[in-house]
């Protein structure tokens, strides 16, 4: 049996990234790609990058990890390239914890480098090798006035061959640093090819960033310096840009607060839990880049406004005052994701800790497995209503691989949908919901998320998004 045959029977017995169940690795969705751009260093200095990619490895089989490029930050310019061993020491003990993470997926071995290198889908775990060659430098030097000719590197080439691959998938490029490698790629093809190549260039990428560190602390504020507002600037129509100024600070104090938990089940467990550093600064800032494309059935990421793992955001003017972007810097979205990300985060944790136990002992719990009316999807599913009348969700075949019992809350997010009013959710906590479509709710859409828990240690979740287009 060859390898490909081997993983396909692997996985139909398998599940995903949260526990989704498998029908066979050719069906399994894709994973959304990831390029992370990260200046990781001295944690003496500041450990959260270190922390967020210990994360981000113990999720390695939810997403594509196309590239994680060494760049400037606040506290660094230029980056010192011995920096980039605190990198190393996480993606080492990826290597020797990945063994256990695949007993998760049970999967036994892994594809050859050059098919790793093609599409992954979820569930899947890379090897190291793989992981070693998306390793790359990005620009070491801040600021907009530094693109230009002599500025490109390994990092800003690849990003160009990866929007040149055959592959419909958006490229999320999450920074933890600064976003200047994606700025260099852009200044180059934007001289090299047609103004629709360009565009075409532009719409293959969404960035994500974690405030604006393409400067040094001290001028933070000089967002002009910036070569992120000048992407937002002259690239406003083409180039999806989220300006997080909101969920980052949540998350370094709600992991400070919780931080004996950390502490206790995530540090020293297994070798990624051995390179976890204690939090200087605040725990974990540049999490939620990564958490927001969390292919866990909560969102979809290509709609800032559905909250998730990574907060929920709203277009508009940026924090300069000049630009737009999707943020939630000012009210009442500010206090609208901090309420979304507070709620989330037991559940964040707990599913850290969960992963944590894998890399330890090679066992441990997976997430219940959601299906609504029949239909499992980690991608929000859309039911037709009647204005003025009852419709019906059954989320009753939702199971736990472990046999572990669930429970259901069925909630609304009012600011994704076009009807805005909270409704009457029958049976909220129940298995199978009603709801009353109001006869003004004609025309619009309703957004409501079956959250389901097990039972286990950690109470570990999944969701479905459910849109109603009321007709």
């Amino acid at each position: 049996m060859n390898i490909r045959k081997t993983l396909t029977l692997i996985t139909s017995l398998s599940f995903l990234c949260s526990g989704e169940a498998a029908v066979s690795i050719d069906s399994a969705p894709l994973k959304p790609r990831l390029v992370v751009m990260t200046d990781i260093g001295d944690c003496n200095v500041e450990p959260d990058d270190m922390e967020s990619a210990v994360r981000l490895m113990s999720y390695a089989d939810c997403f594509e990890i196309e590239a994680i490029m060494t760049t400037v930050g606040w506290n660094c310019d230029p980056y010192p390239e011995e920096w980039v061993e605190n990198l190393n020491k996480v993606v080492d003990a990826y290597s020797k914890d990945v063994k256990n993470l695949m007993r998760r997926s049970s999967q036994a071995t892994f594809l050859p480098l050059e098919k790793e290198s093609i599409k992954q889908e979820i569930g899947y775990w890379p090897s190291v090798e793989y992981i070693r060659s998306r390793v790359m430098a990005g620009s070491h030097k801040a600021g907009i006035g530094v693109i230009g000719e002599n500025n490109n590197t390994p990092g800003s080439d690849f990003l160009i061959k990866l929007a040149d691959e055959d592959d419909d998938r958006p490229i999320w490029v999450a920074t933890w640093g600064s976003g200047n490698t994606l700025a260099q790629a852009i200044w180059k093809v934007k001289q090299t090819r047609s103004k629709e190549q360009l565009k075409a260039f532009l719409n293959k990428f969404r960035i994500y960033t974690i405030t604006d560190q393409d400067m040094v602390y001290g001028m933070r504020m000089n967002r002009e310096y910036s070569s992120h507002m000048w992407m937002r600037r002259e690239f406003k129509d083409d180039l999806k840009f989220i300006w997080d100024e909101n969920t980052w600070q949540l998350q370094c104090e709600l992991g400070k607060r919780n931080w004996n938990r950390h502490e206790t089940l995530i540090q020293n467990n297994g070798e990624l839990g051995k390179v976890y550093p204690k939090y200087k600064w605040g725990v974990e800032g540049d999490t939620p880049s990564f958490l927001y494309i969390m292919p866990n059935g909560l969102s979809d990421p290509e709609d800032p406004s559905q909250a998730n793992w990574g907060g929920c955001h709203t277009y508009g003017i940026s924090p300069d005052s000049i630009t737009y972007s999707w943020s939630s810097w000012k009210e009442p979205y500010k206090s609208i994701t901090e309420g979304y990300k507070s709620r989330f985060y037991p559940d964040e944790l707990n599913d850290f800790i969960a992963r944590i136990q894998w890399a330890k002992d090679g066992k441990g719990n997976t997430n219940p497995v959601v299906f609504i009316n029949g239909k499992h999807s980690v991608a929000p599913i859309t039911v037709n209503a009647k204005a003025g009348k009852e419709l019906s969700l059954d989320a009753s075949k939702s199971f736990d691989k472990e046999g572990d019992d669930l429970k259901f809350q069925w909630w609304q997010q009012p600011e994704a949908g076009t009807y805005k009013s909270l409704l009457k959710l029958d049976n909220g906590d129940s298995a199978k919901v009603k709801i009353s479509i109001p006869d003004d709710a004609k025309g619009k859409k309703i957004h409501i998320v079956c959250e389901v828990h097990d039972d286990s240690e950690y109470n570990l979740v999944s969701y479905m998004r459910v849109i109603v287009d009321v007709k």
